[in-house]
């Protein structure tokens, strides 16, 4: 028994070292990102620089809005499909549309879709970052991405087309 009582008060001494060893030395948690940065040389970025703006606030003099385009996934285009993973900088994709939100901020739009010059198009506004569209034969195409406001206006230079081929050995399990 004394055996046990020994073993239970070495490792609560032990567990009281350790705590005491990684304490701050004024016995009060670091606090903000100053701390973060003595700590570690490599700075963190905050969540305003990854996610953008509060959106409970009005942005002053909003940077412009930014398609960014990946060149599509080989592996889908192996299947017949075009995946392709866009990102926007300065504008959240929501589906909310119409002119009176031309004044909602932080900014918001979504995309225009065009397929090969056909005559019609679809919006996306789900904001999932993946353009997913089956069934593409093979051979050469072309789709049209265009960044746009809640009006169905194209945002000035925020339109892309990403040209790819199909090939003929693409599997007809989509079409």
């Amino acid at each position: 028994m004394k055996r046990v009582a020994f073993l239970l008060l070495l490792g609560a001494a032990a567990f009281a070292g350790i705590v005491a060893a990684t304490a701050p030395p004024s016995g009060r948690a670091e606090e903000g990102p100053s701390a973060q940065t003595a700590r570690d040389p490599v700075s963190v970025p905050s969540a305003r620089e990854v996610r953008g703006a509060n959106p409970y606030v009005e942005v002053d003099e909003e940077p412009a809005p930014k398609l960014i385009v990946d060149d599509p996934d080989p592996k889908g285009l192996a299947k017949g499909l075009f995946w392709v993973q866009y990102r926007t900088e300065n504008v959240r994709i929501l589906a909310v549309f119409g002119k009176a939100a031309l004044d909602v901020s932080p900014r918001i739009g979504h995309l225009h879709i065009r397929v090969d010059d056909l005559p019609w198009l679809w919006a996306e506004s789900s904001g999932i970052n993946t353009i997913d569209i089956g069934g593409m034969p093979p051979g050469e195409h072309r789709v049209l991405i265009e960044l746009v406001d809640t009006n169905h206006q194209v945002f000035p230079g925020q339109a892309k087309t990403v040209k790819f081929t199909v090939p003929k050995s693409a599997s007809a399990s989509h079409h």
